[in-house]
Parts: C-alpha cells; structure tokens; sequence
C-alpha cells in the first residue's frame, strides 16, 4: 500500500512546492506600460500584473536593464518578463501570457532633421537604435536594415537620438504619444510593426499555474478593466 501511494505523494509534494515558490516578474523602465516612481512601481502592465496574481501566489515585481530581464525569464525557474513581444522566433522559448497589449511600433526621428522616409526600404539607408534583447533588434536585422546602433537600454537609445547620434529609432505607440504630450520634439516616419505583447516565463514554469494566469488576464480584458487601465495611464487600446 505504501509502495502504490508513495508516486502520488512524491508528485503532490513537487506540485505543492511549484506553487509555494515566488514567481518573480522583471521589466524594463518603459513608461506608460512599466516605470519607477520613488519607491513604488507602477504603469499600465505593473497593474494588470497585480491585478492578475490576487489571490493566485505569491510574486514580485522589479525593473531592471531589459537584456538583464529577459536573461532572467529565459535561465532562471519562476521568472516571468513583461512586456514581451511574442515573435516566431520567441515562441518555444517561453510559457506565456498575454495579451497585455496589441501594440503598434513606429520608427521615430528627432524633430527637425532632414530624416525623411515612406517606407521601411526608404528608412534602411538611415542609423537606426535599438536596444540589447529587444524584439526590435531581431526584427530590424531580419529586414536587413543595415545600420543598427544597439544601446543596453531603451532611454540610452532615446538620448543618442535626441542627440542626433542615430537617425531613428522604434517606439511603442503609447509610449511615443505619452512623450509628444509632454512636450519631446519626437515624430512618426513609418510603421515598423504590429505586435502581441505578453508575459513570458521560463519553459519550465508551473503549467497549471499559468493557465491560472491566462484565466485571469483574460478576464481583466473581457470585464473592461484592462482597457479602463490603459485609459488611466493615457493610453488607448486597439481593437
């Protein structure tokens, strides 16, 4: 009798101890959608996060250098890292979550330069950033764009380029309006992509956890509380 239970003991105490470890969810400094005020952190997708995981395990949130977070989803047991653009490319690597968003991105040019482009075969002659682990540095090289200036971080690619040391660079829709409205001489030269944005966590993470996860999400977007989210933060959704 011993011997027959002893298989369902050992897998209840591995399902029990999946479920009783942190998951630690990491994200870049990228406002609207994730960024630090003080000593809190907050944006449109923190808050989905938090809103996600009530009552479902324990978690933490920290924002560190994006190359960094993504490293941590990808090695590490339990990581999650949001906001994650689910490529083909991406695909098996990760368990995921989603969607946090549907998000367009454009290449963008600092006011006043002679950078000028209809096309995405017209921008290929002109330095374009990006940033370290980014699905932007995968899809620009797969369009063979032949000038990519890779920064470690999102905001040392948005310095170089509002001081004139790259041409054009790609932002998220939300984040480029959030910034046009406070003010930083940014414009739209030309659609680089449209793309589901989720949450990415290690292969290995707990399935029956994630589907959780998955049931929860999508429960935030059919009752109206995501899309009531991003218009908290400035934000609209497309449909």
């Amino acid at each position: 009798m011993i011997k027959m239970l002893l298989p369902f003991l050992i897998a209840s105490q591995l399902t029990v101890t999946a479920e009783a470890q942190t998951v630690s969810f990491v994200t870049e400094e990228y406002p609207p959608f994730s960024y630090r005020e003080g000593n809190d952190i907050r944006g449109a997708a923190v808050d989905q996060i938090r809103l996600m995981m009530r009552g479902l395990n324990d978690f933490t949130i920290d924002v560190v250098p994006w190359a960094r977070a993504y490293s941590q989803a990808r090695t590490t047991p339990m990581n999650c890292v949001f906001v994650t653009a689910h490529t083909s490319d991406r695909d098996t690597l990760f368990k995921w979550v989603e969607p946090l968003l549907v998000d367009r991105n454009f290449l963008v040019k600092h006011t006043g330069t002679s950078v000028n482009a209809t096309t995405l075969e017209e921008a290929k002659p002109f330095t374009v950033g990006t940033w370290r682990e980014d699905y932007t540095e995968t899809l620009l090289r797969n369009l063979e764009f032949p000038k990519i200036d890779v920064a470690n971080t999102m905001s040392a690619t948005l310095k170089k380029l509002m001081n004139d040391r790259i041409d054009m660079m790609p932002l998220s829709e939300p984040y480029l309006d959030k910034l046009i409205k406070e003010g930083k001489p940014l414009e739209r030269v030309v659609l680089l992509s449209r793309q589901v944005m989720g949450i990415a966590c290690h292969k290995d993470f707990p399935e029956d956890l994630r589907q959780k996860m998955q049931v929860a999400l999508t429960g935030l977007i059919t009752d109206g509380t995501q899309k009531q989210l991003f218009q908290q933060y400035g934000m609209a959704l497309e449909n």
